[in-house]
């Protein structure tokens, strides 16, 4: 069994956490794997993202953001995520839990067992000849910078048909995962996980419509024109730059992330924005 162990970056509690973990797991002849960066505060030859897929489980010490760069790089490997007191939609293992609960997915897969998973849907942007990687929690479609003077027009079509335009700062598209994050700070609804839609959401519309909830199969599509320049911003992270008129399409990705280990608790979460 192989296991990759991602740690927050710059938080000495996660390294320690990671060590003790490597530790553990190689005295119980699992072979472990740590990123780059891991690697580089421990003192071990590390392993670029990228190699996660080939892996039977990933662990994700630190916060939400650490998660969505474990889960870049995972693709179908299951993430059991341990929350080092953040927020922690997705990490829902405690620190003084974490060896314990990674143990146990270890003797399961031993036992010949399935590990228990849940699924998280991504959504992915694509254009005229290109395709974004998968984001777990949302795409942005928006003008080169905000505020006064920046911005893009838009139209916003679901499954085709219009929903609104005009000038916006930008529009985003969110998952039920995404709902807490980006899309909160911009006025949209919260999604409970059951839920599975998805939210689009313009940002600081001229003229606009309210935050919508469409099917999760639904397929989302933003026109912008307007602007010398747009840019799709894939989970805060990723940028692709366009040249108007251009038009972007948002859609659930095929493969899902997959989440190990007991869920979350989604009020409990919520409390912890206060």
């Amino acid at each position: 069994m192989q296991v990759v162990i991602v740690a927050q970056r710059g938080n000495d509690r996660a390294a320690r956490l990671a060590e003790d973990l490597r530790e553990r797991l190689g005295e119980a002849g699992v072979d472990v794997r740590v990123d780059a960066d891991t690697a580089e505060t421990l003192g071990v030859s590390g392993h670029d993202v990228e190699t996660f897929e080939s892996a039977d489980l990933a662990v994700s010490i630190g916060g939400d953001g650490t998660f969505l760069f474990a889960a870049r790089g995972a693709g179908g490997t299951p993430i059991l995520g341990v929350n080092l007191g953040e927020v922690g939609f997705l990490n829902a293992v405690g620190p003084d839990e974490a060896v314990e609960a990674v143990m146990r997915e270890v003797e399961h897969f031993r036992q010949g067992k399935s590990l228990a998973v849940r699924k998280v849907p991504r959504i992915a942007a694509g254009g005229d000849g290109w395709t974004e990687r998968p984001a777990m929690n949302e795409v942005v479609v928006q003008g080169p910078r905000r505020g006064h003077g920046g911005g893009v027009d838009v139209e916003v079509r679901v499954d085709g048909s219009l929903y609104s335009g005009g000038h916006v700062d930008g529009v985003l598209v969110a998952t039920p995962t995404g709902s807490t994050a980006y899309n909160l700070s911009e006025r949209g609804p919260l999604v409970h996980p059951s839920v599975g839609g998805l939210v689009v959401n313009e940002m600081v519309a001229e003229d606009g419509m309210p935050p919508l909830v469409v099917s999760p199969d639904a397929e989302v599509t933003i026109s912008v024109a307007g602007a010398e320049e747009a840019v799709v911003v894939t989970d805060g992270r990723r940028r692709k730059y366009l040249t108007p008129p251009a038009e972007v399409t948002v859609a659930s990705a095929n493969a899902p992330v997959r989440l190990a280990g007991s869920p979350s608790d989604f009020f409990e979460a919520l409390g912890k924005l206060d």
